[in-house]
């Protein structure tokens, strides 16, 4: 099994996503955008993961290779290949396809829970409500023919599916306790006070209470998308 991992900035990588690749004896590389880079042949490719950052899928003068990047996406999609996107991932996934990226109502970053709004989900590995890691300030519209899989208080579309084998997520379900103190420390100005972002204390907290459910429903995604 080939899996490409586009990754954005060093701190926000595949997380407990290594486990599972390194049960199945997977082959794994890199496009680690914040480098100088090459796109790779998406030949032979058996799942694309677009992870997550801190920039807009619009800020095309300041990243340009997002461009590039959504062009990929865009022929994966065409051409068949699995696709998981994790928070801007699943931004760079619905842009790709023409949909708007916009500011959320509310940002949200910590522990919320997410409920499935489509009674047709039955087949996938998702929970009808469990809770999930965010730390995100936007949202998007769903992409043309979608299906919307769920919702939270705070943001109406957080996660998506087109066919069946492109999953968007708004969420972060890789949290491990270090993913959690690597966002921490890189992105402690987007913790502002607000209605659903919780303080680094609390996060830690429920990290070790809720991360290893969290990775489960992730590894059983994977599993779903590549079985």
């Amino acid at each position: 099994m080939h899996i490409h991992v586009f990754q954005h900035v060093p701190f926000e990588g595949v997380g407990c996503m290594e486990s599972w690749f390194n049960a199945r004896e997977a082959r794994v590389t890199y496009t680690r955008l914040y480098e100088s880079y090459q796109l790779p042949d998406i030949t032979g490719i058996d799942l694309l993961i677009v992870m997550g950052g801190p920039m807009n899928v619009t800020d095309e003068s300041y990243y340009p290779w997002l461009i590039d990047e959504k062009v990929f996406i865009r022929e994966a999609i065409r051409t068949g290949v699995p696709v998981l996107g994790v928070c801007l991932g699943a931004q760079l996934i619905a842009a790709a396809l023409g949909s708007c990226i916009f500011a959320n109502k509310y940002k949200e970053i910590g522990w919320f829970p997410v409920e499935l709004v489509n009674d047709n989900c039955e087949l996938l590995p998702f929970p009808k409500r469990f809770p999930a890691f965010h730390w995100h300030g936007d949202t998007f519209d769903l992409p043309k023919g979608a299906v919307h899989l769920m919702r939270s208080d705070g943001c109406q579309n957080q996660g998506f599916m087109i066919g069946e084998n492109v999953i968007g997520l708004q969420f972060h379900l890789e949290t491990t306790p270090e993913v959690v103190e690597l966002m921490i420390e890189n992105c402690a100005d987007d913790m502002i006070d607000g209605p659903y972002v919780q303080c680094p204390t609390t996060i830690r907290e429920i990290t070790v209470e809720f991360a290893d459910l969290a990775n489960v429903i992730l590894s059983d995604t994977l599993d779903y998308l590549t079985s």
